[in-house]
């Protein structure tokens, strides 16, 4: 009994130590270990193929329908203005998309819900990189399913949300005012995603703020400048290859957008260990470590209590 005792205190004091060792190395060095630790630029790679699949092809039925599916408008005009595309490059992003009109008939019941139904493929990429990032164990199939899918929800009325708050024009309010609100939506998306997502991920929820923060800067602000400088650079350099060469240059921007919700992810954990009080922490991934034992040996588990 006392050599059980003793075990299990010196496993605690060594996870003390752990995470107070962790807590002292700066953020950076720490997010670059998790990614690393957690296998992020494979996870990135995985990720970027649903956002390819899934988001792109969302995207562009919901500028068919804001542009009232019209024939003369698509989603390469769009892309044209907005990068200050010109030339060569312009006319092959205008190729690459069709008008608004040619996607109408997708905007049906079937349509709507065979795109939607890869939205849980992509959502469940997305919870097991939260789970790896905060080192939890992932939810059963059917638990994810319907967890990942009231998360692709949230990620698209966040979109949609970001999208009409940055077109709103009131005389007299100046046009960045709804800028800075188009940004609420990212946050609250990124915060609670993990609550949504990891096991246990509201324990300390009063901490996923940072989580959100981390999401806001890497995912809506990062995001956008890098849409501004790197695609028209890939656009450019993959000039000579047609219209297959936008396809490869918009794969390549999802790539980048994907290895940012992996850091995105990572930065989140290291921020909540940081900030949440250490005996939450502990005791919340000492739950998660028996229950991996218990999942090997059969035994039912059961969710950890957040005493915060």
């Amino acid at each position: 009994m006392d050599d059980g005792l003793g075990s299990i205190k010196g496993s605690l004091t060594a996870r003390y130590e752990q995470l107070e060792a962790s807590r002292r190395l700066g953020l950076p060095l720490s997010t670059t270990r998790r990614f690393f630790e957690i296998e992020g630029l494979d996870l990135g790679g995985l990720l970027a193929l649903e956002l390819f699949t899934t988001v792109i092809p969302l995207i562009l039925i919901g500028f068919g329908w804001f542009s009232h599916f019209s024939s003369t408008l698509s989603f390469g005009d769009l892309l044209i203005r907005q990068l200050e595309l010109t030339g060569t490059t312009a006319e092959q992003v205008r190729g690459l998309f069709g008008t608004g009109a040619s996607i109408k008939s997708t905007w049906t019941v079937i349509g709507l819900a065979s795109f939607l139904f890869w939205g849980i493929p992509m959502s469940s990429q997305v919870a097991k990189t939260f789970a790896r990032a905060w080192r939890r164990e992932r939810f059963a199939f059917l638990e994810e399913v319907w967890r990942g899918a009231l998360w692709f929800v949230l990620f698209l009325f966040a979109q949609l949300a970001t999208v009409g708050l940055g077109t709103i024009r009131i005389d007299g309010v100046p046009h960045i005012f709804f800028n800075v609100i188009g940004l609420l939506p990212s946050f609250i998306l990124w915060s609670a995603t993990p609550a949504l997502l990891v096991r246990d991920g509201s324990n300390g929820w009063r901490h996923l703020a940072w989580c959100g923060l981390a999401g806001l800067l890497l995912d809506a602000v990062l995001v956008r400048l890098i849409t501004r400088i790197l695609l028209p650079m890939l656009l450019s350099g993959w000039e000579g290859f047609g219209p297959i060469g936008a396809a490869m240059a918009l794969m390549t921007w999802c790539t980048v957008m994907a290895a940012l919700w992996v850091i995105t992810a990572c930065v989140g954990a290291v921020l909540w260990e940081r900030t949440a009080p250490a005996d939450l922490v502990i005791a919340t991934q000492q739950h998660h470590h028996d229950n991996y034992g218990k999942a090997r040996r059969g035994t039912p588990v059961q969710p950890a209590v957040d005493t915060e």
